[in-house]
């Protein structure tokens, strides 16, 4: 079973739409957890469950992680997420401003029932 911190991020893991992606960042961002970027790594490399979708998660510059070793998980990353819409450019990046998800804050925080908002090309943060 994994910790009460690991299970926070799968649940965040969870909720990212097909097509879109979180960096690791992000993700410890939406947990609760803001500076934890590398703890999200640990709890992806140590996960166990497939109905968390761990190849939308990213690093902050929008490139594939590597899971599995030896170049095999950065393969099966960019093939899940090309299955969903996403399209990689150069050497396995993606770029953000086209496919970042940004959960509604509120919704994470307070467990309202707030509409999640996906940042596409041309949005201005902070928008709505």
């Amino acid at each position: 079973m994994a910790s009460a911190e690991y299970e926070a991020y799968y649940r965040v893991i969870r909720c990212i739409p097909k097509g879109r992606v979180m960096t690791y960042g992000d993700v410890a961002i939406a947990a609760g957890r803001p500076g934890n970027a590398r703890r999200v790594g640990y709890a992806l490399h140590a996960l166990k469950d497939e109905r968390v979708p761990w190849w939308r998660v990213v690093n902050a510059g929008g490139g594939i992680s590597i899971r599995g070793g030896f170049g095999e998980g950065a393969e099966q990353q960019r093939d899940l997420l090309e299955l969903e819409g996403v399209e990689l450019i150069g050497a396995g990046r993606l770029r953000l401003a086209d496919y970042r998800y940004v959960p509604n804050p509120s919704k994470q925080s307070r467990g309202t029932q707030g509409k999640d908002r996906v940042r596409r090309r041309g949005d201005r943060p902070g928008a709505t």
